[in-house]
Order: C-alpha cells, then structure tokens, then sequence
C-alpha cells in the first residue's frame, strides 16, 4: 500500500520530512505553501481546497528527485519527465488523483525567477517573497492565484528582510533586473486592490493589504533599473531609437 497521505497538506509535510532526512534540498511553493506559512491559519476567507503539490529542488538534481519521488509511491510522467526533466519533472498520486510538480534549479512560467542560495532560506518552503512573484508573475491571473497573494500579504509584513516577513527588496531587486517581471508583477499587484471588494474583510485587514500594497509598489519605483531593463522598457513602448532616453542611449 502507498503511504500517500490523503490529505494534501499532511503529504506536504511528510515529503519535506522525508526530503529532509535524506539530505535531499527540496522546497514547496504554490498553494500549499501559502498554507503552511500562515502561523495561525488563514482566514476563511482565503481558505480553498489544493488539487496539486509544486516543488522546486537544486540545480543538477533532477536524477535524485526523481528517484525520491518514485521512492514514495508517485507514478512519473516518463514522456515529459525525459523531454524536459533537466528544468521541470512531472509525477502523479494516482490513488488520489493529484498532480505534483518539480521545478529544478529556477522556477520558469510566464517569467524565470532564479533561487540559488536562496533556497536554502527557509526549511519547508520558498522565501516569502518569491512565494508572491510566483503567484504575481503570471500574465492572465486565475481566482486561486488572487486569494493566495491576498492571503500573503493579509498575514505577512512588508520588511526589507526575509523570514517571516516579504522581502520587498529583494522584489525590487528581481524587477529592476527583468523589465517583462516588473510590468507583469506591478500590475497584477495594482490589480489586487480591485479583487479586494470580492472578499468579505474587515476595514482593518482590507487597509493592512493595501497599504502592503502601497509599500511594495514604492519599494519596486524606488529601486535603480539596470540598463538592459530601460532598453526593454523602450523597445516595449515602442520608441524609436532617436527616441530613447540619454542614458540608454550611452549604455551603463
């Protein structure tokens, strides 16, 4: 018999043991993760049900993710795990009909968001703050994504640290490097403030998200743009060369 809990959120908890025990370096994000960092439970507000586990482990360890979650009763999915299983492995739990997904060394959708030692921060899931670009990074946000970012930012602080606080900081750093992440974050994080009148919040949690907000948005304008953003920013508004502004223009 598999020893698959049925329960999604006590598997999280028994793979990162397991990992754990084996000196395997594997983090959660998603859903599940947004979960498992809220101290005292979220809100019924942000409460929904999870379909699915997502992972991300260490570069050049896909061989050893594999053999680890096959070790625990999960089924690969051979075709796509061999066509794209140096970036990104697939498996399934087939007795309860969840997905559980691997990304190896960054996380790559609408945008790639870089770990390194990063990952190493905390010791079940990602960084707070890249809890939150992964779930602000994708260009057509769904229902589940918006309540997981609320969630984020109703019970976390906007520091310039990690921990149990979101590291704005690092958030700016990350989008003044990638003029495609800034313009996808920044306006899914503006964007926010509108979904905020679908949930029943209190006046003194819907002001704590938004002046979170607030404090994000000022953090991201504050940070210096590397010279490859500008150039993004320019080709992306479509102005000519004799357009561009002089630093551009003259390089770094």
């Amino acid at each position: 018999m598999s020893e698959i809990r049925s329960d999604v959120i006590e598997e999280a908890r028994r793979v990162v043991g397991e990992a754990e025990r084996r000196g395997l370096s594997l983090r959660l994000l998603g859903g599940v993760a947004v979960r498992l960092r809220s101290g005292n439970g979220l809100p019924p507000v942000f409460r929904r049900e999870y379909a699915d586990l997502d992972w991300i482990s260490p570069k050049k360890t896909s061989a050893e993710v594999q053999r680890f979650f096959e070790s625990l009763g999960y089924v690969p999915q051979v075709r796509f795990n061999a066509l794209h299983g140096r970036e990104r492995l697939l498996f399934f739990d087939e007795e309860h009909g969840r997905q559980l997904d691997v990304f190896i060394g960054a996380f790559r959708m609408c945008h790639e968001i870089s770990f390194g030692e990063r990952l190493a921060l905390e010791p079940v899931t990602i960084p707070l703050a890249e809890l939150l670009l992964t779930k602000l990074q994708i260009v057509q946000l769904n229902e589940k994504d918006v309540r997981d970012a609320l969630a984020l930012l109703h019970d976390h602080p906007v520091e310039e640290r990690d921990g149990d606080a979101v590291n704005a900081a690092r958030i700016a750093e990350l989008c003044a490097a990638d003029w495609g992440l800034w313009r996808t974050f920044t306006a899914n994080l503006e964007a926010l403030g509108e979904y905020l009148e679908r949930y029943d919040l209190s006046v003194e949690g819907r002001e704590r998200i938004e002046g979170r907000i607030r404090a994000l948005l000022e953090r991201i304008e504050r940070e210096p743009k590397s010279f490859g953003w500008k150039v993004r920013a320019a080709i992306g508004e479509r102005k000519r060369w004799y357009e561009l502004p002089e630093e551009v223009e003259g390089g770094p």
